[in-house]
């Protein structure tokens, strides 16, 4: 008889492939198999050797990785600028994917909620994908199309999962509760200009913003949950313990407007919010 699959080595195979249909298509089946599948307390040093490889994550020879500060800027009044916008979202969800992924297979004995709430949010991720780059890709002027891979993007939100790679509560505090949440934050100032803009391609752009942003909001109350839930099994104070991370891994200070009501709905507690001012 053979195994039983196992949803942790799943994760780590999904997240290994380069080809962002694959990466889709196989992060969502795990996810429609995962009440059914194992989940190993541990993996083996051989599946974590995979991590160092030079390949790894699994992503495509494009778009090109660059400094956060080359990147160009486009307004959205034109069709090109709203394709280059429409492709850094597009960029931010496809780094998601690798990101929850990550999550799944790389943090050894935790709960099996923890894997599951993860593979959830990794299919979730893949979905907006989808979304992003159909739209993209039906975008259209004088005679040009995109894709994604067009545009150049960076790598900020795979640094930091580097970055915390060794505490699963640093990275619980750090990508989904703090990279993450900025997503909150901009998705509103986002819609408002294309709403400004008006085109069709534009305002349909909004709506797919919505559902990215409703989703988001639970992946980042899931970031809280288990931040709190790992602070509670170390006898940290949260508050504290938040401050110390973001000096400890050099993360990026945050700055208003604030998405209160969002932030609220993913979890965050007045104290919290109040500490984003200080």
């Amino acid at each position: 008889m053979a195994p039983r699959p196992e949803l942790r080595h799943g994760a780590l195979a999904a997240l290994c492939l380069t080809d962002p249909q694959q990466k889709v298509a196989a992060a969502q089946d795990l996810y429609a198999q995962s009440a059914t599948l194992l989940v190993a307390d541990h993996l083996g040093a051989e599946m974590k050797a995979l991590s160092c490889a030079p390949a790894f994550p699994g992503r495509p020879a494009r778009p090109a990785l660059i400094h956060p500060a080359q990147v160009p800027r486009r307004s959205s009044a034109s069709v090109a600028g709203r394709a280059a916008l429409v492709h850094a979202i597009c960029h931010i969800e496809f780094n998601a994917i690798n990101l929850a992924l990550d999550a799944v297979w790389r943090f050894d004995g935790m709960p099996r909620a923890f894997y599951l709430d993860w593979l959830r949010v990794a299919s979730e991720e893949a979905s907006h994908f989808s979304l992003l780059r159909a739209h993209l890709q039906g975008l259209a002027h004088n005679g040009q199309r995109w894709d994604y891979g067009d545009f150049p993007g960076h790598d900020n939100l795979w640094a930091m999962c580097e970055k915390t790679g060794d505490d699963v509560t640093a990275r619980m505090a750090l990508v989904p509760r703090t990279l993450e949440a900025r997503g909150l934050d901009a998705t509103p100032q986002i819609q408002a200009k294309l709403r400004q803009v008006g085109t069709p391609d534009a305002l349909q752009a909004v709506d797919i913003l919505d559902i990215i942003l409703r989703d988001e909001v639970g992946h980042v109350a899931i970031g809280n949950q288990w931040y709190r839930w790992l602070c509670a099994q170390g006898g940290l104070e949260p508050v504290a313990h938040y401050r110390l991370l973001t000096e400890r891994y050099a993360a990026p200070r945050l700055h208003p407007p604030f998405n209160d009501a969002a932030r609220r709905r993913a979890g965050f507690t007045d104290e919290e919010l109040a500490a984003l001012l200080l």
